[in-house]
This record gives C-alpha cells, sequence and structure tokens, in this order.
C-alpha cells in the first residue's frame, strides 16, 4: 500500500513531532499507572492502539456515509464506538492473562476517558476519510506506546535490575560494588521524572517543530 506524502506525515508526525504524551500532553495518567513494569507498558500500549486505530475507523467511516453522525449525538456515538471497543480489550485481557489483568486494574476500563483516543475521533476521525484516519491512530498510537515502554523498561530495570522478568544487573553488582536499585523508578515521582526528560529531550532535538 503507497502512501502519499501528506498520509506520510499523518502517520509519522504523532511518532516524532507531534507525540501525543510529550508534547500534547495527554494519556499521562496512564503513562504514570502502569509503567512500573515493561510488560504493563506494552500491553497498555497494544490496548490503546487497538482501541485508537478501529474507533478512528468506525467513526471515520460512520461520518462519511449517508449524511453522517449527526451534530447533536456525536459525543454519544463516540462513546459507544469507544465503549464497546474497550470493553472487548478487557474481556479478551482477562481471559487471556488474569494476573496481568488485575495489576492493570481499572486501567484498561478508563481507556474510555483516555484523552488522546477521544481527541483524534473530534480533531481527526470526523473529518478524514477511513484509511487518513486509521494512519492517523496508527501514529498516535505508536507515539503513545514509545513513551509508555521507555519509561516502563527504564523504571523496570533501574528499580529492579530486571527487565520483562529477566534479570540484566548481575548479582555481582549488589555483593560486590554495593549497587542499589533505585527505589524512587517504583513509585510515581519516578515516572514523572522520567516523563520529563523525555519531554526536555524531545524539545531539545525537535524546538522549531514544536513552537
Amino acid at each position: 500500500m503507497s502512501l502519499s506524502k501528506k498520509e506520510m506525515e499523518v502517520l509519522v508526525d504523532p511518532l516524532v513531532f507531534n507525540n501525543p504524551i510529550a508534547i500534547q500532553a495527554l494519556g499521562v495518567c496512564s503513562a504514570l499507572a502502569v509503567t512500573v513494569q515493561l510488560k504493563q507498558a506494552i500491553v497498555m500500549s497494544v490496548s490503546v492502539a487497538f482501541v485508537l486505530v478501529f474507533s478512528s475507523f468506525f467513526l471515520s467511516v460512520l461520518a462519511n456515509t449517508g449524511k453522517g453522525i449527526p451534530n447533536k449525538i456525536r459525543m454519544i456515538v463516540e462513546l459507544c464506538v469507544i465503549a464497546s471497543l474497550v470493553i472487548l480489550v478487557d474481556q479478551v485481557l482477562k481471559a487471556v492473562d488474569y494476573d496481568l489483568y488485575k495489576q492493570l486494574s481499572v486501567f484498561v476500563g478508563l481507556i474510555i476517558t483516555n484523552c488522546i483516543i477521544m481527541g483524534r475521533a473530534e480533531a481527526f476521525a470526523l473529518g478524514n476519510s477511513p484509511k487518513a484516519s486509521i494512519l492517523d491512530g496508527i501514529g498516535n498510537a505508536g507515539g503513545y506506546a514509545i513513551v509508555l515502554c521507555t519509561v516502563g523498561g527504564l523504571r523496570e530495570l533501574l528499580g529492579s535490575g530486571k527487565l520483562l522478568g529477566f534479570r540484566l544487573i548481575p548479582e555481582s553488582l549488589y555483593t560486590n560494588l554495593g549497587y542499589e536499585n533505585c527505589g524512587l523508578m517504583v513509585l510515581a515521582p519516578g515516572a514523572f521524572v522520567l516523563i520529563g526528560l523525555f519531554i526536555w529531550v524531545q524539545n531539545t532535538l525537535w524546538p522549531a517543530k514544536n513552537n
């Protein structure tokens, strides 16, 4: 599938220059809550990606079919579509990995209120083609996942010496050199610090794009 220059911009812009967390400051709550471990961050990223891409697609199809979505019930339709997809994700995760489902707690259900999903529906999906809406959903989901997985990986590595449950920092560093895990990384302030650093790097590398 070939993409035009405009479609490539729709896909790449939220990945690099207009990251939904680092630039738009959307979806920050989940970035703080579910990034203690990389596995949780990956599952949340995949869940949000599924809901974001398919909700954007379905809403774009509805908006471009017949007379479109009446303005008076626009947000009700958006919430119905998004909530249906979130319920599907919630039940699948509950059936596949119940322990992880309990670890993520209410945050899977709270995808319904994720500002990225509703924001892309309002700002893009309702006014663009289904193809463009899918690309926009993939781009924004990817930008969200980059931050979540980066923060989750660093928090798990620095906080416990492990990554995806596998020990990467040797035990010898603890016994021979007195190395200690960074307790701050397993707490919410650790996520604040890492996200702040991510925002600083983003604005340092591409200051012109963000003004």
